[in-house]
């Protein structure tokens, strides 16, 4: 729970849309939406449980994973940028204008996002190594429930936290989508310099395999 949360609170493509959700839509579409991100990554967790050593191998299939990953963020960037441009109070980013269900974008989004794949091998690995983590059904149930809350617990400090700031500052539907456009195009030129530098996390993990 504690390597779950802490590790949900860098600034990313799903929280802070989380955070857009909730700020411009309601709390509920946000916290479906933070369910559906839950949900795969839990689903992810338990596949790597299952297969580590067969999941180490698909780097290549995480790598493109990565490069979508960072076109949709651009793209958020891009579209909460035009929407800051009409000058519209409460205009949506171009990408959550749609009738999609926010769990199921949720689970879409986190499926694409290979970030937390790497992440969760990396301390599942230390973990057997250290024998804390046994391999025990009800310890990998436990470790997930864990993860779970953990994930949730970060995505509330995003929802309400975002909201308690906006409701502070004048004027900040006018200023949102500027400011979570900028949001996404510095954590898009990050996640881009650490994939030229080869300090990823697919990075790492294609260096693991060698």
């Amino acid at each position: 729970m504690l390597i779950s949360f802490l590790g949900s609170l860098p600034l990313g493509t799903l929280n802070i849309t989380a955070m857009q959700i909730g700020l411009q839509e309601n709390t509920p579409n946000a916290f479906y939406f933070a369910m559906g991100c839950l949900v795969t990554e839990m689903l992810y967790v338990r596949l790597s449980l299952i297969g580590l050593n067969w999941i180490r191998k698909q780097v290549r299939l995480m790598r493109l994973m990565e490069w979508i990953t960072l076109a949709i963020m651009v793209a958020l960037a891009a579209g909460s940028f035009m929407a800051a441009a009409k000058g519209i109070p409460g205009e949506k980013n171009v990408l959550l204008i749609n009738n999609m269900h926010r769990f199921i974008l949720g689970l879409f989004l986190s499926a694409i996002n290979p970030v937390q794949i790497p992440f969760w091998l990396g301390w599942t690995t230390v973990l057997f190594q250290k024998k804390i983590l046994q391999q025990q059904q009800l310890q990998y149930a436990l470790y997930i429930a864990g993860i779970g809350v953990g994930t949730l617990m970060g995505f509330y400090i995003f929802i309400f936290g975002g909201r308690w700031m906006v409701e502070r500052i004048t004027n900040s539907q006018a200023w949102l989508n500027w400011v979570i456009g900028g949001i996404f195009v510095l954590t898009a030129l990050v996640q881009l310099i650490k994939m030229i530098l080869h300090k990823d996390e697919v990075s790492k993990l294609r260096d693991s395999n060698a």
